[in-house]
């Protein structure tokens, strides 16, 4: 049987978009399939925008070579295309003296991922260089930095478009079938018309919605499909100058890296994301956690006027694991897995998703055409 086109990405977050641009980069006929109106609304649009080091992640992992990886892939595509970014650098701080071996730990951590380039700072040395900081001693990260996100997006989408990728907007997938060799996904537009194609490769980077699509595929087992959960974090905004020229992160916690600073590329500072585990995806920010939120901040931010707290946005974490239980890995399912071929299954793409994503792009690319190679080119 002959497919209808060759490869169909379903979703256009920037990781679904950084794998059509990598597959069409190969001269592969891609089709993209979104389910809203436009590209990246949902958690490629709703973060912190941060170009992270790979510093967290445990040795060996997806999430700590694609990230460091992804990170230099990044900063050089940037510079390539134009896009806005900057190498801010971060401090990873310690406010209080229980707090300073962590730091330690996290500098291990980084050393067995090869992140060399973390720089101790003493007490002194931090408040030299952000004198609004409280701590007793940091970390600086000098290769972390921002970068527009949705600039980012645009330029992954017209890169895949004008190796004639296409992309269909306002498209939802409702099943997905595989026999004879071929993926028939068959989807509801905006008016309610169903349509069905046929592809032999199919990548499905749904982010929030990526388990959906797994139960709702006939001939995927089950059981590679894993548990779906969702941790809603929200930002606020701060009003008038930011206090810091660097991004201040505390010692992380089991969920998230903390209720941290970071700037927008315009220089406002912003605070989150903090972590409510949720049933189903809502983007509401509480106005009752600004005292919360103050609380936190003032740890590391004593100065900080309540008042100038401004409800910012909420973005949905897709996770793999239960409230609770230890962060997992990223999840790129591919024949080896589920015993399709052509077909790779990316679930729990949360942070740092944004960072690694040119890499993520190069893994898939990478599995379709049975290279595995880690470390294939951009």
């Amino acid at each position: 049987m002959t497919a209808d086109i060759q490869t169909i990405v379903i979703g256009a977050g920037v990781v679904g978009l950084a794998c059509a641009r990598s597959l069409a980069n190969t001269g592969r006929e891609v089709l993209i399939i979104e389910q809203h109106d436009a590209i990246g609304t949902e958690t490629s649009a709703r973060n912190s925008e941060v170009i992270h080091a790979g510093i967290y992640y445990p040795k060996g992992s997806l999430k700590a070579k694609l990230c460091i990886s992804g990170k230099e892939m990044l900063y050089r595509y940037c510079a390539e295309n134009g896009i806005d970014h900057k190498r801010t650098g971060k401090l990873i701080v310690a406010t209080a003296k229980d707090q300073l071996d962590a730091l330690g730990g996290i500098e291990k951590k980084a050393r067995e991922n090869g992140v060399m380039d973390l720089v101790w700072l003493s007490q002194e040395e931090a408040l030299e260089r952000e004198p609004a900081l409280n701590c007793v001693g940091a970390f600086h990260s000098p290769s972390t930095g921002i970068v527009d996100s949705h600039q980012l997006m645009v330029t992954l989408l017209g890169e895949a478009e004008n190796n004639g990728a296409t992309l269909a907007l306002n498209t939802k997938v409702t099943s997905v079938d595989h026999a004879n060799g071929l993926y028939t996904v068959t989807t509801r537009d905006a008016d309610g018309e169903e349509m069905s194609l046929t592809c032999a490769e199919l990548v499905v980077a749904g982010g929030l919605h990526s388990q959906t699509v797994g139960r709702n595929f006939a001939g995927l087992p089950s059981d590679t499909v894993p548990p779906q959960h969702y941790a809603r974090g929200c930002y606020f905004t701060l009003s008038g100058k930011a206090p810091f020229s660097t991004l201040i992160y505390p010692a992380p916690e089991q969920a998230g890296l903390g209720i941290h600073l970071t700037l927008d590329l315009g220089g406002q500072a912003r605070f989150g994301p903090d972590v409510t585990w949720v049933d189903q995806p809502n983007y509401d920010v509480p106005a009752e956690r600004r005292s919360a939120f103050a609380e936190a901040i003032r740890k590391y931010y004593p100065d900080l006027n309540e008042d100038a707290l401004q409800t910012g946005y909420a973005g949905v974490r897709p996770k793999i694991q239960a409230p609770g239980e230890a962060a997992r890995d990223f999840m790129i399912a591919d024949e080896k897995v589920h015993g399709l071929n052509g077909l790779v299954m990316l679930y729990g793409i949360e942070s740092p998703g944004l960072t690694a994503s040119l890499a993520i792009g190069a893994r898939v690319t990478d599995l379709m055409t049975q290279k595995g190679d880690l470390q294939a080119a951009s």
